[in-house]
């Protein structure tokens, strides 16, 4: 079997309640650990699981069981307390979605910018830009200033920009529960394009037919532990039984 592009080993990541309790820079160089102090819980806890490229995993759970943190985790935005996170390709990432959009700077600059920090080159962009606005439907508002759009119009931009990226791995944390129903259905239809071209697809959604739809694996996270990992059928049979939730 070829190397996974995603390994955890062993993870665990403590919160504070009331702030981020997260480790400082001294604690890091030092490989310290720290122990729990009153008020701190851990969002996840002795987690492990393999990846191999191309498949697509859904995440179970209900909220505040730790799988934004996990998808956090995936794309280094924090580091664990406990246990090795390893990624060895890179992450596309379609959570927080409208997170480092300017709003005072217009759509097109924002593109720019945007897919930049990405990693993408400015010819990169150019090739791009014209299907990024068709595919966003927002070709009249190209240099209206970002913070004049709504809501709807900021996720069709983002969407679109981060959909266009290169990168092996795509984490999608409910970002399409909002905007109307044709362009979800557009924006499912691009990550069908891309999961068929041998992307990598972390998935994180409460819509039962949507999970079903993209993922053949599941990751059943329950107050921080990995519950179940199994197929995706297995895994939301296990969730629904336990909550006792109607099957969609």
């Amino acid at each position: 079997m070829a190397a996974p592009v995603i390994a955890l080993t062993d993870v665990g990541i403590r919160f504070r309640r009331n702030r981020r309790g997260r480790r400082n820079f001294k604690d890091l160089f030092a490989g310290r650990k720290r122990r729990s102090r009153p008020g701190e819980f851990w969002a996840l806890r002795h987690v492990s699981f393999t990846v191999q490229r191309g498949e697509a995993i859904g995440v179970v759970g209900r909220n505040g069981q730790g799988k934004s943190t996990l998808l956090k985790l995936v794309t280094g935005v924090v580091l664990p307390d406990e246990g090795t996170v390893h990624v060895v390709e890179g992450v596309a990432p379609l959570i927080e979605i409208t997170g480092g959009f300017v709003d005072d700077l217009s759509v097109r600059d924002n593109v720019y910018l945007t897919a930049g920090l990405h990693g993408m080159t400015r010819k990169q962009i150019d090739s791009r830009f014209d299907d990024i606005i068709e595919f966003a439907e927002i070709a009249d508002f190209i240099d209206t200033p970002y913070k004049h759009l709504s809501s709807g119009m900021k996720v069709r931009i983002a969407f679109a920009v981060i959909s266009r990226l290169e990168e092996p791995i795509l984490l999608v944390d409910e970002v399409l529960a909002v905007g109307d129903k044709a362009f979800r259905e557009k924006c499912y239809r691009r990550i069908e394009e891309l999961l068929a071209g041998g992307r990598t697809l972390f998935f994180v959604s409460h819509n039962e037919r949507d999970l079903r739809r993209f993922c053949t694996r599941g990751l059943y996270l329950d107050k921080g532990d990995l519950v179940l990992d199994a197929s995706i059928t297995e895994v939301l049979a296990r969730y629904n039984a336990d909550y006792g939730i109607k099957p969609a």
